[in-house]
């Protein structure tokens, strides 16, 4: 019988290919048809294996989750960038792989990266998603997130609005 293993981490260097491949595809996969093809590919294209080499080193932290071997998902998090909100830490972004997507592995990182936030120190958690993006709007909204917030985002000449999610 074999085991399979799986294991959030925080990411390492060696990592970054890995790293870009699932941005690419979770990217490719939640934002085609919400972003302009074109902001989006060059979004996609600026966070290749050199940038994600770079991540890795700090100052936001990188986790990625590691199933067998793979990287299936990873996020980035650190403090909170919007000044207005009390909320102390932020999760910059959250992504799985589209294969891995609906299995229980974002809620898992997620809360390895509440954790980590809370263990430094910090008082409530602020995320940013899509307005759009109903996936990731059900996905936070499951994990206990108030949309509290709203703002916009600019793709190009396109704006897209925005919801802050909170965690006191």
């Amino acid at each position: 019988m074999k085991t399979l293993s799986i294991d959030v981490r925080p990411a390492e260097p060696q990592d970054a290919a890995s790293i870009a491949e699932a941005h690419r595809s979770a990217w490719q996969h939640a934002y085609a048809g919400l972003i302009p093809h074109r902001p989006l590919i060059k979004m996609v294209e600026r966070r290749g294996e050199t940038w994600w080499r770079k991540a890795t080193r700090g100052p936001a932290t990188v986790l990625v989750v590691d199933v067998a071997g793979t990287i299936a998902g990873y996020t980035t998090l650190g403090l909170n960038r919007a000044r207005a909100l009390p909320q102390e830490g932020e999760i910059y972004e959250i992504y799985m792989r589209p294969e891995y997507q609906g299995i229980g592995l974002g809620y898992v990182l997620f809360g390895e990266a509440r954790r980590l936030l809370r263990s430094l120190g910090c008082n409530g958690l602020a995320v940013w998603c899509l307005e759009e993006s109903q996936h990731a709007v059900d996905f936070f909204r499951s994990n206990g997130g108030i949309d509290a917030v709203e703002g916009v985002e600019d793709f190009d000449d396109v704006q897209l609005k925005k919801l802050g999610f909170i965690w006191n």
